[in-house]
């Protein structure tokens, strides 16, 4: 479709050009040069509208690209809508050559396979390559895109579902066990579902913790995504405190992990427990975990730079099959 002289890809669009292994591909890259460039990348605005809604303006360049632009998009937490996207909205992305507007992607359908995406290719850093026991904490969309995603970058043989609804979880069991061929298990008991994981993703819209540093066993790897800005808290201060903790952003981090804000609040760690960003990690300048007993976590904030590379694939892919 065109918008105005600039491509525009609706959610089906979207879906069918992005696909994971290459936005996999495409978050490696932005990740490594967000952490790798000196430009200063401006943070996230948020604007509360009421319980559970959200309005967010994410501008930012992908330079070494020639890119820059922004997101759009509201967040809407319904619990009585599993599965529903949260994220709605669009991505505009520019070219630096004249200023133009490339195109225009659909915001919700990009965070819900870029989210995914970085979190796998942390989890592809970090995790231990012999793990195969994946468990999600959620039952929402990013529970889904998450499970898909995962099982590019590690052997998984074993999913395990965590939820407070026993009818969703067992629903999203169901699905899983359709999706993958594997074995699916599902529970509300969050210390059973984290006692053999050895990836743990919390994709929820949790305003307090779900999961215990207690329960996590020693190898495991963390990627906490469904707090993106200070409040919610999806894990207590134990995990983050033992755990070898790297984030998207620094700068992000600082400013909106709320599992690490109340961290610090409580004195437990300070500025120097952040052991760096994921694409430090992706250049090599700092390991993703020292020994294979380190449990390690990724904090999922979601940056701009994800979009704006995922909506660039997109908008590359379409051109590419125009041209064909």
């Amino acid at each position: 479709m065109n918008a105005g002289g600039a491509a525009f890809y609706g959610p089906d669009e979207v879906r069918d050009l992005l696909d994971y292994p290459g936005c996999i591909d495409a978050v490696r890259s932005a990740m490594s040069a967000l952490s790798w460039s000196k430009a200063e990348q401006p943070l996230r605005t948020i604007i509360p509208l009421g319980p559970g809604e959200l309005f967010g303006l994410m501008p930012g360049t992908y330079a070494l690209r020639g890119l820059f632009g922004a997101k759009l998009v509201s967040v809407f937490n319904d619990p009585d809508r599993p599965g529903h996207l949260t994220h709605r909205g669009v991505v505009v992305l520019f070219d630096r050559a004249d200023g133009g507007i490339r195109c225009i992607a659909d915001a919700g359908a990009v965070t819900d396979i870029r989210t995914a995406c970085a979190s796998a290719a942390a989890t592809d850093a970090m995790a231990r390559r012999d793990s195969r026991v994946l468990a999600i904490f959620g039952t929402g969309a990013q529970a889904r895109s998450h499970i898909r995603a995962l099982l590019h970058v590690r052997p998984i043989g074993r999913i395990v579902i965590w939820g407070r609804s026993a009818r969703r979880a067992r629903e999203l069991e169901e699905w899983a066990a359709r999706e993958t061929g594997l074995e699916a298990f599902s529970t509300t008991d969050g210390k059973a579902a984290a006692a053999d994981a050895d990836i743990i993703c919390t994709v929820t819209a949790a305003a307090e913790p779900i999961l215990l540093g207690d329960w996590v066993s020693p190898g495991t790897h963390v990627n906490l995504v469904g707090s993106s800005h200070l409040g919610p808290t999806e894990t207590d201060n134990s995990l983050v405190a033992r755990s070898r903790y790297v984030a998207d952003s620094r700068a992000s981090a600082l400013a909106a992990a709320a599992e690490f804000a109340a961290a610090k609040a409580a004195g437990i760690v300070d500025d120097s427990h952040i052991a760096g960003e994921i694409g430090d990690v992706l250049l090599d300048r700092i390991p993703g975990r020292t020994d294979a007993g380190e449990v390690t976590l990724y904090k999922s904030l979601g940056h701009v730079m994800q979009d704006l590379a995922s909506a660039a694939y997109v908008d590359e892919r379409a051109r590419g099959r125009n041209t064909s």
